[in-house]
């Protein structure tokens, strides 16, 4: 095969073309990218010497990352601060996962097959595409030809992959894509609906929620079917989340692209203090927020970093109230008492939930009440409750503020 393009059109069976292309670039032991194109999306197979590396479907890179190392390896906790670019950060962070000592090879690898199983589907959605190969002159390392796939061990993943794909078309969701998120038709009670209620709401794609339904997507999507039909829920696109070199934290030394006191970062959802004493639970809650598109603030010494709270008025606070060197109690006080905070909502992580801490901490003005370990899902429920508030507060203040400037004018 020559260092020139090669284009096909995918007339036939996406999947097919992809495995025949793999297997033919895999016997010449190549090293590039395989690049599949269509009019919706371009994804990129990345072969080293006739092995896979890593695989995108061109859209949902970031939301695919976290809901695959959350399901396989929940306790594993990335540090993207370390990487120099943003070129396939997905396998650097593998890469230094191992390095650290974090994850084992036989873990990361089971990472990019699990991401590669869902590109290849999901590049199998499109039809009239293209593939182009790409020809690079990287020389391969060791520890990079041990963290890759042979064909081998990819091909029993594309006849997998090909088997849902039928499963898919069977079923007459031939037209839809698991990239799609649905929105339940507004006026209708989320709870009615059940189990399913609560992912209606345009943020999570099918993949995520056939993830945490512990269901096939294939099963999912089946199961609102009707729902479509009629009308009641509707499929949207949804953005990708933020990757980590498009939206750093913030620390509480300051670095990171901390802002202006009251501002509000385009694109940004929402800003939110994490104090904790733990540097373990510091980046769980940085993993879980980030993961969902929100910038952290993350502060290990309470009383020491409160000039960074008033300096970047955080939209939401999470606070621990066991620490060594300061009450939890007594910061939540202090925050309530200081006006920059008085509505600030201030959610208090808690190993101790009985009804007395609870009693207590809502004495001294917490919001809510969190345990330890953070849970996911609970977190970002949580986060969402409350920002939304912020937003349905700051509509109100708006058309008071309207109504205030027309009886001025009349």
């Amino acid at each position: 095969m020559s260092d020139k393009a090669l284009k096909n059109d995918m007339t036939a069976n996406t999947l097919k073309l992809i495995a025949e292309q793999l297997n033919v670039l895999c016997q010449k032991r190549a090293t590039g990218e395989l690049v599949v194109g269509s009019s919706q999306t371009k994804g990129r197979i990345y072969l080293l010497s006739g092995r896979l590396l890593y695989a995108k479907a061109g859209q949902h890179e970031t939301r695919r990352w976290n809901r695959i190392t959350q399901r396989l390896m929940p306790q594993w906790i990335p540090n993207p601060s370390d990487l120099q670019d943003a070129h396939m950060w997905e396998y650097q962070l593998l890469y230094q996962g191992i390095t650290n000592k974090q994850i084992s090879v036989v873990q990361a690898k089971a990472i990019i097959r699990a991401i590669a199983q869902e590109v290849f589907f999901d590049l199998g959605c499109y039809g009239n595409a293209t593939v182009e190969w790409q020809e690079d002159a990287r020389n391969p390392t060791e520890m990079a030809l041990s963290l890759s796939l042979s064909y081998l061990e990819v091909e029993p993943d594309i006849s997998k992959v090909m088997a849902l794909q039928r499963q898919w078309q069977v079923a007459g969701l031939r037209n839809l894509n698991p990239t799609l998120a649905p929105v339940l038709k507004s006026g209708i009670d989320p709870a009615a609906l059940g189990v399913f209620g609560k992912y209606l709401n345009g943020k999570y794609t099918l993949w995520d929620i056939s993830v945490r339904l512990g269901k096939s997507v294939t099963n999912v999507t089946k199961a609102l079917i009707p729902l479509l039909k009629k009308r009641i829920v509707q499929l949207k696109k949804v953005a990708d989340l933020p990757h980590p070199f498009a939206n750093r934290s913030v620390d509480a030394s300051g670095s990171g692209g901390s802002r202006k006191a009251g501002s509000k970062g385009k694109g940004r959802e929402g800003l939110i203090a994490c104090i904790d004493d733990s540097p373990v639970i510091l980046q769980t809650l940085k993993k879980i927020l980030e993961g969902a598109g929100y910038q952290t603030l993350a502060i290990n010494e309470p009383m020491r970093g409160v000039a960074k709270l008033i300096e970047n008025q955080p939209d939401i606070i999470i606070l621990d109230l066991v620490m060594p060197n300061a009450s939890g109690y007594s910061v939540c006080k202090f925050l309530r008492q200081t006006s920059v905070f008085e509505k600030t909502p201030i959610i208090v992580l808690t190993s101790r939930d009985t009804l007395i801490d609870r009693n207590r901490a809502k004495l001294v003005g917490a919001s809510d009440f969190l345990g330890k370990p953070p849970d996911p899902e609970k977190t970002i429920a949580l986060i969402e409750k409350y920002l939304e508030e912020i937003a349905e507060q700051g509509q109100t203040g708006e058309a008071s503020l309207s109504a205030e400037v027309s009886s001025s004018a009349l």
